[in-house]
């Protein structure tokens, strides 16, 4: 499914991210690996609330909280119907609907929700603590189900802390810190995979989703990637993952047979180059399918 969300920041072009992973092949190429692919088209908001708020840096608060609702009802609708979700979004405000929907069908189930957060950002603000007002800024704090969210609908099976795992940061204000010292979310930050490896930081996670029988989702936001190789991205952060251990990640996560549901964000089409990042983007999102060097498309010489 589609999510055309652009109201969890200022700049234009994610609105258009759906629309241009379609265009780079991803259907087909989940297709050709011998997936039942069904394309549910883009999830539409109609009613948009108009909500005050004490924080007057808040943007697009109203749209959001739309968005939300609309995507935690279609994503626990997905999940339901057994499913491999994979939502493209869109900015990063989608997944708090989409984690929330998918949780909500794994509490049904009586599994525990996992998360992992490919990202530059930590994204645990809540309404009042954002001084940019961005909401992209907001997924984590709302799923995991902190205070502050009044306007929002309430998540129904909220994601523990300690099943979440941050990967990749390396852009995180002071009070975003902060609550990281006092959460029990797993987090390593870009210098940490640089000295240890991707695989090593990742491979703890993966064995307490498998020990607890849980249902993986993975948010891969493309500042995860290095702007360098990935320049489609309205807040990019030099000093990111390189192709490869992208690459790893996703491989390794297919691997694991661990995931059950996948969000991809930030994508923005208006800044990239002759659809770069959407390619690299659909490779990506195929290794976390299955792909393999032998199915990956070869260059020219």
């Amino acid at each position: 499914m589609g999510a055309p969300v652009d109201s969890g920041a200022r700049a234009p072009g994610c609105e258009m991210g759906p629309a241009a992973m379609r265009a780079a092949g991803v259907v087909a190429t989940l297709a050709e690996l011998g997936w039942d692919v069904e394309d549910l088209g883009d999830v539409r908001v109609d009613d948009v609330p108009a909500i005050a708020h004490s924080n007057p840096a808040l943007h697009g608060l109203g749209e959001t909280v739309a968005w939300t609702r609309a995507l935690m009802d279609a994503a626990y609708a997905a999940a339901r119907s057994g499913a491999y979700v994979l939502c493209l979004g869109g900015d990063h405000s989608l997944s708090a609907g989409t984690v929330a929907g998918v949780a909500k069908y794994a509490a049904e189930l009586g599994r525990p929700q996992f998360v992992l957060w490919l990202d530059a950002h930590s994204d645990i603000h809540t309404l009042d603590t954002t001084v940019s007002g961005n909401l992209h800024g907001i997924p984590v704090a709302y799923f995991t189900g902190q205070s502050g969210f009044d306007p929002f609908p309430d998540v129904p099976h909220p994601v523990p802390a300690g099943n979440v795992c941050l990967l990749g940061m390396r852009s995180v204000d002071t009070a975003e810190g902060e609550r990281l010292k006092e959460t029990a979310m797993e987090f390593h930050d870009m210098r940490e995979i640089d000295v240890r490896g991707v695989l090593v930081v990742l491979e703890g996670f993966l064995q307490r989703v498998s020990a607890a029988g849980g249902r993986l989702h993975v948010s891969l936001d493309v500042d995860f990637l290095d702007p360098g190789i990935a320049p489609a991205v309205t807040t990019p952060v030099a000093g990111g993952a390189t192709l490869r251990e992208a690459q790893l990640v996703m491989e390794r996560l297919s691997d694991s047979g661990l995931v059950t549901s996948v969000d991809v964000a930030e994508l923005n089409p208006f800044l990239d180059e002759r659809g770069r990042t959407s390619k690299m983007l659909t490779d990506l999102v195929a290794r976390l399918f299955g792909r393999t060097f032998l199915e990956a498309p070869t260059s020219t010489t």
